[in-house]
């Protein structure tokens, strides 16, 4: 699941991504263009029966992203707002930040 929600003076989007359980055991991660694709910068924590992490992005920007799962899966987001190809012969999930309006 994707949720965006803006700051009262938007200048912030807080972006909760959530997974399913079963999608990993010991380890999730989200990685993408917000972090420069490092598996060590925001890892899922296990919570409320799935892993869930939240995000803080600028307005107005996209980001390309996707999930590492247990140290050797790649998976995109179903709620994505769109994917596109990457070099490595598959989607990126994106998400589109508007600008809060």
């Amino acid at each position: 699941m994707v949720s965006k929600e803006f700051t009262p003076k938007k200048t912030i989007c807080k972006v909760r991504l959530q997974i399913p359980a079963e999608w990993a055991e010991a380890e999730a991660v989200v990685v993408g263009d917000f972090n420069n694709w490092d598996p060590a910068a925001n890892k899922l924590e296990k919570k409320n029966g799935g892993w869930e992490t939240v995000l803080r992005l600028k307005p107005e920007s996209e980001y390309k992203f996707r999930y590492f799962l247990d140290g050797e899966r790649w998976e995109n987001d179903d709620e994505a707002d769109r994917y596109e190809e990457n070099e490595y012969g598959s989607q990126d999930s994106v998400l589109v930040i508007g600008d809060g309006n």
